[in-house]
């Protein structure tokens, strides 16, 4: 396998969020919060894990950012017990997280692929290593995601994202290096 350049693991990058999208783009805002116990985790939990992540991921290896929406971060951090995790916001302000969050990487990434960084090469380095595991942290909890919009909700699954750059491991897309 190819080892992927940055502007290919941008382009993973979208490729994830878009199928995420696809997940839960026909669902209902209580198909999104639903939960099957005070103890697990909704759809819009995943949905706002994924960018928490990803931002907290660009902010502490990349660059030192303010937090986007320190409400949020907090509730979508999965150090955070299920049952602390308060209510979930609409779908409308998770969404704009994620967008915001997306728009984050991008920016980060595209100073780093473009040297317009202190110690560019050191830092692409840690950019593919970033990019890689949000990618797969991604695709991680879009499984989950997909099971219950499947099994729980009953509604048919996009379908997979194919890439060079995907592989399949215990039943979850990853970006292969």
């Amino acid at each position: 396998m190819t080892t992927p350049s940055l502007t290919n693991l941008v382009n993973e990058y979208e490729r994830s969020l878009a199928y995420t999208a696809s997940l839960v783009d026909d669902l209902s805002q209580d198909q999104i919060h639903w939960r099957s116990g005070e103890d697990a985790s909704a759809i819009g939990w995943h949905l706002g894990h994924q960018a928490a992540v990803a931002h907290f991921m660009v902010r502490n290896l990349t660059a030192a950012e303010a937090l986007i929406d320190p409400e949020l971060d907090a509730l979508m951090d999965s150090a955070t017990a299920e049952r602390d995790r308060g209510e979930l916001p609409d779908l409308e302000r998770l969404n704009d997280y994620r967008s915001t969050v997306a728009d984050r990487v991008r920016f980060r990434i595209g100073n780093i692929d473009d040297g317009n960084v202190g110690a560019p090469a050191q830092l692409r380095v840690i950019a593919h290593g970033l990019l890689v595991a949000v990618i797969n942290h991604e695709y991680q909890h879009s499984k989950w995601i997909g099971e219950v919009r499947s099994d729980v909700h009953g509604q048919d699954m996009p379908p997979e994202p194919v890439s060079p750059f995907l592989t399949m491991l215990d039943g979850y897309q990853v970006v292969g290096v």
